[in-house]
């Protein structure tokens, strides 16, 4: 076929086929500053020269790069044997794996654009890590976010994943804005002027990994560049927007820096040990997403290759114990883990992937976290105050809906008697005392909170002069409102309570936006800041709320006064007579 009849049929192909495709795009690394090296250098060398598969230059309508496609044949599907036996009839179906690459280079950068299950061609210390979550959270729209996936830093190697199909606040996904590394986020952008969104009556989604991001491209060479120039022109803000920051936050240690390597003395040591409860299996964010289709793991380590049905941190572990210091991390570095589809390893769900990328482990040094994940350390320690602080003033700055008057000395002014005070203004029930047992508390009964605001509020009061009434205040808050969502019974019976205590309270019966108030009088009636919280109190109050606003709950803090109303009363209403 000619040179003019490849235009012709190209241009015939765009009147039928879709103007985007959602397609996986890389930033890959160049190895100098010139930005001239050859494209083949970011392709694993194996697939360049493999059978079957076929390397092209790319050089038309401004677009510069290189295409490498090929399908992978491994046989017979390893499930044929066992249904041919079971049916009696012969079963001889083919597995086929297509694999497609295109890498494109622009004035700024080098890109890999992969179709199927191209992104195994890349070589994966070409890939610029992070490149999704920076471009994610520089133009997410904050309440419509549709997933979150997230590691926990400790060594259990817990990866928690949400989804709201219809989208929701960021807040909503219950992060934690420390001690949580965001690995994937999805969600609704704007301000990004894509081919996607020309026509003004579609709004684009994008999924950002540490790896990559998932987004529609342009299906010509003119759109495709068009839209990797708006990429490029996110990615150049300087700043996350203000509700993501917190995700752009946790940044890895240089691996070659003296505190990088003094942590891999660390856990050599560690891996040397037979106490194991600081080392932990993680799924590496680039074989999550096809972890539960794994039929068998290729393990090599250390010259040794097993082909295993399940994967397990002591096999990892023992396979390095007992190899000399300063030599185990390095093994399980120069390891190899592979990912099949079928118990022969025969259909590959994944690249040779290093060992110790499947490990996670913890390390405490006086005030600092670290964390080990993805063959690199994390530090939680270096902003955790700053964070906290930054948490608790944005608690404490919203506003309250409640009235709270004031919490006067006095014979008999205890905490009874201050909800009574709350609840003699119109709309406001005492609940203080009046308990709700359901079998799911087992025989035990549950306060459900002290006062109910005029629009169903839920008000915890407490007077603190130490760390544990405040963490003892957001618990019962936290249990209170969990209780009420998913136990069906103690719902029941609260509302039927209440029905008789004030018929008619406009309280959503459903809870499905509820608010709760924290109402809190500290020692001597101090002013309730960031600075006057208690330290582990602070801690407590973020895990309370961070799990409440997950939940779909308001979380409100409300300071008490000694001799004024606080809350809604602030500017709002005249202030409340006291008896």
């Amino acid at each position: 076929m000619t040179d003019a009849n490849v235009t012709a049929e190209r241009a015939d192909a765009r009147t039928k086929f879709p103007l985007t495709r959602k397609t996986s795009l890389y930033r890959l690394r160049e190895a100098g500053e010139t930005g001239e090296e050859d494209l083949r250098a970011f392709v694993l060398p194996r697939y360049l020269d493999r059978e079957g598969f076929t390397t092209r230059v790319v050089d038309g309508e401004g677009l510069r790069g290189l295409l490498v496609s090929g399908t992978i044949a491994p046989g017979p599907a390893d499930w044929c044997e066992v249904l041919s036996i079971l049916s009696g009839h012969l079963v001889a179906e083919a597995n086929q794996t297509a694999l497609g690459l295109l890498v494109v280079r622009t004035h700024a950068a080098t890109y890999g654009l992969t179709y199927g299950m191209g992104h195994l061609m890349i070589d994966p210390a070409r890939i610029d890590p992070g490149f999704g979550i920076d471009f994610a959270v520089r133009c997410l729209t904050e309440e419509r976010i549709t997933k979150v996936r997230r590691q926990l830093m400790d060594a259990r190697g817990r990866t928690d994943e949400n989804s709201a199909t219809g989208g929701e606040h960021i807040r909503g996904f219950g992060i934690e804005q420390f001690g949580e590394i965001v690995s994937q986020i999805s969600g609704q952008i704007t301000g990004v002027p894509l081919t996607f969104t020309r026509d003004g009556k579609r709004t684009a989604h994008v999924t950002g990994t540490d790896r990559s991001i998932k987004i529609h491209l342009g299906s010509t060479p003119a759109s495709l560049l068009h839209d990797i120039r708006q990429v490029e022109e996110v990615c150049a803000r300087p700043n996350p927007l203000s509700e993501f920051e917190f995700i752009a936050q946790v940044r890895p240690l240089a691996p070659k820096s003296q505190r990088a390597q003094h942590l891999d003395t660390h856990l050599d040591v560690m891996l040397g040990e037979v106490d194991k409860n600081r080392v932990g299996l993680a799924v590496p964010s680039e074989c999550r997403d096809r972890y539960e289709f794994a039929e068998s793991f290729k393990v090599s380590i250390a010259g040794n290759v097993q082909q295993m049905t399940e994967l397990d941190v002591d096999d990892l572990v023992a396979a390095v114990r007992h190899r000399p210091d300063a030599s185990r991390l390095q093994t399980l570095r120069e390891g190899r883990i592979e990912m099949f589809a079928d118990t022969d390893g025969a259909d590959r769900l994944s690249r040779k992937v290093p060992a110790d990328h499947w490990l996670t482990a913890e390390v405490s040094d006086d005030v600092v976290h670290h964390f080990y994940w993805q063959g690199r350390w994390y530090e939680i320690g270096a902003n955790y105050l700053t964070v906290i602080e930054q948490r608790i003033a944005e608690l404490l700055a919203q506003p309250v809906s409640v009235v709270l008057p004031p919490w006067t000395k006095g014979d008999g002014h205890d905490e009874g008697w201050y909800n009574e005070q709350i609840a003699k203004q119109d709309s406001y029930v005492l609940l203080d005392k009046d308990t709700v047992r359901t079998k799911r508390l087992r025989g035990g009964g549950l306060e459900l909170g002290d006062v109910l605001g005029p629009n169903g509020q839920f008000i915890c009061v407490k007077k603190a002069e130490k760390t544990a009434a405040l963490n003892h205040l957001f618990a019962q808050g936290r249990v209170a409102i969990e209780t009420l969502r998913y136990d069906r019974e103690a719902r029941a019976k609260f509302l039927d309570k209440l029905g008789h205590l004030a018929p008619g309270h406009p309280l959503d019966p459903a809870l499905s936006s509820p608010t709760l108030v924290y109402a809190i009088l500290l020692k001597d009636g101090v002013p309730l800041t960031s600075q006057s919280l208690f330290a582990f109190a602070k801690v407590s109050l973020l895990h309370a709320a961070t799990a409440l606003q997950g939940m779909g709950v308001c979380v409100e803090i409300a300071p008490i006064s000694r001799t004024r109303s606080t809350g809604a009363a602030d500017g709002q209403v005249k202030k409340l007579a006291v008896d």
